[in-house]
């Protein structure tokens, strides 16, 4: 092969190569990680999309390069001169792409190894998953349970998940990592979250009709103001003042994502107005106390006209007793005075 020819493939091969090179690094394919285990999939994915660029920007090189070089002209119907295999070609593009594929699972296997390993000091929630919504239990925080799952940055998390219902799909995209919750079996997964802020939590299994409202939140904060929260939050649970303990279950199940409530400083339209609950247990007909604790542990049970059913969580009637009655008589109490 003369100089200008090879010259001609690498030109070829370059521009083959900056093109998916450009398609692959300028597109936003995958978000920002904010977890030790996304970063190392991160790896596996640009070492793997590399390998693929490389052998991309050849294979084109040399396919564009035939297509102008070897063509035949309009009226030669003549076929071409017989020839024999390269013997010493064959055998490198047999070895190549076999110590490639090698490569790609040892990195595979070394990255998945350590996304599942947990560490001795790690935080374990028990995440449980039931139409339409997550509640997350902290086992150190006397069982307390929220709607949004609150972690320290830096430190290992092992997440143990229950499905009460159908089958569900925990994934934060930027944590880089989804699991499935199937009902009867308990799968784990380990985290390490890196960095600080707020990321969506997305059920991403078709689990009915208000699949698309199964979301919540993760909020990574510091170690120091997750110890915080997590002591306020488990002494107001239990607090024998029921507006303390009654507000605190309420904004840590998520309740003002769907409801308005004046006193909690919730303004969202999803379910009823729950300022007004002494004019909807009036439209039901049904006392008051029972008419709120059915709402919560029962919600389809009467659905408010123009509000449609099987959009509430079920989740709620697993909730304490303690935490339950708290939060009925805080519904009370704040309806009344709105």
């Amino acid at each position: 092969m003369r100089r200008s020819q090879i010259l001609t493939l690498v030109g070829l091969g370059t521009l083959a190569g900056g093109i998916a090179a450009a398609v692959a690094v300028l597109l936003p394919w995958l978000p920002s990680p904010a977890s030790r285990e996304a970063g190392r999939i991160d790896f596996v994915f640009w070492f793997v999309t590399v390998i693929c660029i490389v052998i991309f920007s050849i294979v084109a090189g040399a396919l564009l390069y035939s297509v102008v070089k070897f063509r035949a002209a309009p009226d030669d119907d003549s076929d071409g001169p017989p020839t024999h295999g390269h013997t010493g070609l064959e055998i490198w593009w047999t070895l190549i792409p076999t110590l490639l594929v090698t490569a790609i699972g040892v990195v595979s296997a070394i990255v998945l190894a350590k996304d599942d390993r947990v560490g001795k000091n790690y935080l374990h929630v028990n995440v449980t998953a039931q139409q339409f919504a997550w509640s997350f239990t902290y086992p150190s925080g006397k069982n307390m349970t929220t709607g949004v799952l609150r972690v320290p940055v830096d430190k290992s998390l092992l997440l143990t998940f229950t499905s009460k219902d159908v089958i569900h799909s925990f994934w934060v995209p930027e944590w880089g990592q989804k699991q499935d919750t199937v009902p009867g079996i308990h799968p784990t997964l380990h985290i390490t979250p890196d960095k600080v802020g707020r990321y969506p939590i997305i059920c991403t299994e078709l689990c009915g009709l208000g699949h698309a409202t199964m979301r919540t939140w993760a909020i990574v904060m510091t170690q120091a103001a997750f110890d915080k929260w997590l002591k306020g939050q488990s002494a107001a649970t239990s607090s024998p003042n029921t507006t303390v303990s009654g507000k605190a279950v309420f904004t840590n199940n998520g309740c003002g994502a769907c409801h308005t409530l004046s006193a909690a400083g919730a303004t969202a339209k999803v379910g009823p107005d729950l300022d007004k609950l002494p004019q909807w247990a009036t439209q039901a007909k049904q006392p008051l106390e029972a008419f709120v604790q059915s709402s919560i542990t029962d919600p389809n049970a009467y659905v408010q006209p123009g509000f449609p059913k099987n959009v509430m969580p079920l989740t709620f009637k697993s909730l304490p007793k303690a935490q339950l009655d708290a939060l009925v008589q805080y519904l009370i109490q704040s309806s009344k005075k709105g």
